[in-house]
């Protein structure tokens, strides 16, 4: 599995990431034994990048990766959590499933982009995971909380980083704008862009991945099916969190057809298309199984010819000015 390293430090990553939030019970339970077999599919596949937050399943993200991480030698991989959202205990029962996540409502999540929120959450996730550190802390969607993010969460993760606390350091969000001007006006390692830049929408071509690429900083990229749509184009997939606009639908199925055509399946071409933008350094993918993280695998390392994408292009379902991956490249 080829690697990247973040910015410029000593943080590295593998091109395919876990996403942890799925075996969390992200929409549907999922069981012990079938998360921890997920994680042992990613790590056998080569996959030494795994992402978690406390959002996850009130906290139950962190402690099944910790759980699944704590027998691998600790060297070996990288690891990134995110803060932004502190766990506070809650009793009043029910489920979380209005957040998504199908586990009991034990704890309420509490917005907190104060320095002191900061280091509180990074404490509690390490509780959490059981591990003695992560490597990359994000601020995780501060959008509604912008300027309290700049003026105190982002200069805690910068002492955190002084101090050798965590190794690097940045923010995580579906949107592009905020995610720029952390890149051009702070000095973070990396940005995690979700939903953004995928084989339907490549918003953060504008500004982020230009930003990136000048400052000589990594963007890493979740969401790269955009929510289930790219990984299987038919009625009631989901599309950003909700159902597919009819129109939308209509256009990942055309790609699918552009794809198999060729003899690659959507999924493969979708994993791979981010690779085009040098700033990329990795796609995170959500799986709930070891057959999914297996299937992602299997994708990630099938060649995509050029025929794809220049049969999107053709079509006008990818711009003529999109970078597209070399044959190979990741």
């Amino acid at each position: 599995m080829p690697s990247r390293t973040l910015g410029r430090g000593d943080v590295s990553v593998t091109a395919l990431g876990f996403g942890a939030a799925a075996v969390a019970g992200l929409y549907a339970h999922v069981g012990e034994e079938q998360a921890a077999a997920a994680v042992d599919a990613a790590w056998e596949a080569g996959v030494r990048y795994f992402d978690t937050a406390p959002h996850y399943g009130l906290g139950l993200s962190e402690r099944r990766l910790g759980e699944a991480l704590g027998n691998r030698p600790r060297d070996e991989f990288t690891l990134s959590t995110k803060v932004g959202r502190v766990l506070v205990p809650h009793d009043g029962g029910g489920d979380d499933l209005a957040h998504g996540f199908a586990v009991p409502a034990t704890h309420r999540r509490q917005w907190d982009f104060s320095a002191d929120g900061v280091r509180r959450s990074l404490e509690d996730s390490l509780t959490r995971l059981g591990l003695d550190r992560v490597d990359l802390v994000l601020l995780h969607d501060p959008d509604d909380h912008e300027e309290q993010a700049f003026r105190e969460a982002y200069p805690a993760l910068e002492e955190l980083r002084s101090q050798g606390v965590v190794r690097a350091i940045g923010a995580g969000m579906n949107q592009t704008r905020m995610l720029t001007r952390f890149l051009t006006d702070t000095d973070v390692d990396a940005v995690l862009c979700a939903g953004r830049y995928t084989l339907l929408e490549q918003g953060a071509l504008d500004t982020l991945l230009p930003a990136a690429a000048a400052a000589g900083k990594s963007v890493i990229i979740g969401g790269v099916f955009n929510s289930g749509l790219l990984a299987d184009p038919s009625p009631g997939a989901t599309y950003d969190y909700a159902a597919a606009p009819a129109g939308v639908l209509r256009r990942a199925e055309r790609m699918r057809d552009v794809a198999e055509s060729r003899g690659v399946p959507l999924r493969a071409a979708a994993l791979r298309f981010p690779f085009g933008h040098p700033a990329v350094a990795s796609v995170l993918v959500g799986a709930r199984s070891a057959a999914q993280v297996r299937d992602a695998a299997e994708q990630f390392h099938r060649p995509v010819p050029d025929t794809v994408w220049e049969g999107l292009r053709t079509r006008g379902l990818l711009p003529g000015a999109v970078p597209v991956p070399v044959r190979g490249g990741a």
